[in-house]
């Protein structure tokens, strides 16, 4: 009778597990398919807007002052390319997105190289006052741009640098930098100590090192810093406002200039401001691996 009632404790009990493990399991998938139907509503709502200045910029300015974009999903007849083609004979628009890229390209690659460069240094190399001048370049983080918008004008007025593309690149640079130097002097700090004097016994210099360790190291970060200033040059007005012309400017300002006293130029500002939108949502999702990993490092050791 003992026995017998002890393997009936047992049974009962394991199959009790059973349950409770299935149970577990169920509220698993159960809170794994709510999360990520959350997270896609989440992000349909975010690419209303996207898609919704996609569909204006495929219709007429007649169907776009009559209703909604959404009615075309009833009338598709009224997708056109026309918009499209005004656009890229639009002189200024055209131009101004030539401007957009030789401003944008240099001012990212720039930060991104000098402040691998310093980062570098500032982590590994030794030299007098280095921590009182990365001390220097952390204060520098809290001075807004706007402190520096007509000091920097009169004197880039005064060298010949106002009103042209190079002005703009050098203050975009200028504003990157601290940033850069903070960020990528941290990730290089992790790298372990014994992996870059294993590779000075073998001879490699500070060049050598940087370029064949540290640097493919910190491709997650650089990645990171490289999507952040991208899209923050490409997507800045203020600078552009104060410190172009009309043959200089980009295509945040240009679009701006397309609004007329009465009304929006619409057949040329929805393709354009589409344009201008969806290059940096493209620059960002082709790196969107290497964006998350870089803002992940350093979180778990």
């Amino acid at each position: 009778m003992t026995a017998r009632t002890g393997t009936t404790g047992t049974t009962g009990t394991t199959g009790t597990t059973g349950t409770q493990k299935r149970l577990a399991w169920v509220m698993e998938k159960l809170n794994g398919g709510l999360v990520r139907a959350f997270l896609i509503v989440v992000g349909l709502f975010w690419l209303v807007p996207t898609i919704g200045l996609l569909i204006s910029s495929l219709r007429s300015p007649e169907d776009m002052s009559a209703d909604g974009w959404w009615k075309v999903f009833g009338e598709p007849s009224q997708l056109t390319f026309d918009s499209y083609q005004k656009l890229l004979e639009n002189g200024d628009i055209t131009s101004s997105l030539v401007n957009t890229v030789l401003i944008t390209v240099p001012a990212t690659v720039l930060v991104v190289v000098i402040g691998a460069l310093a980062g570098y240094a500032f982590a590994w190399m030794e030299f007098p006052g280095r921590d009182w001048w990365f001390l220097g370049v952390v204060g520098l983080l809290v001075v807004p741009v706007q402190v520096a918008l007509i000091p920097i004008a009169e004197l880039f007025g005064k060298i010949g640098l106002f009103g042209n593309v190079l002005g703009v690149i050098l203050f975009h640079v200028g504003f990157g930098l601290p940033f850069a130097v903070f960020l990528l002097r941290n990730f290089f700090a992790e790298i372990p100590r014994e992996l870059l004097e294993a590779a000075r016994l073998d001879g490699a210099g500070e060049l050598r090192l940087f370029t064949r360790v540290v640097m493919p190291l910190g491709g997650p970060a650089i990645a990171s810093l490289g999507i952040f200033q991208f899209l923050w040059v490409w997507n800045d007005m203020l600078v552009a406002l104060v410190f172009t012309n009309a043959d200089s400017q980009p295509i945040t300002v240009a679009l701006q200039t397309q609004v007329r006293q009465f009304g929006n130029n619409i057949d040329v500002l929805a393709p354009g401001a589409f344009i201008s939108m969806v290059i940096p949502l493209a620059v960002f999702f082709a790196f969107q691996r290497q964006f998350v990993s870089g803002v992940m490092a350093g979180a778990v050791k």
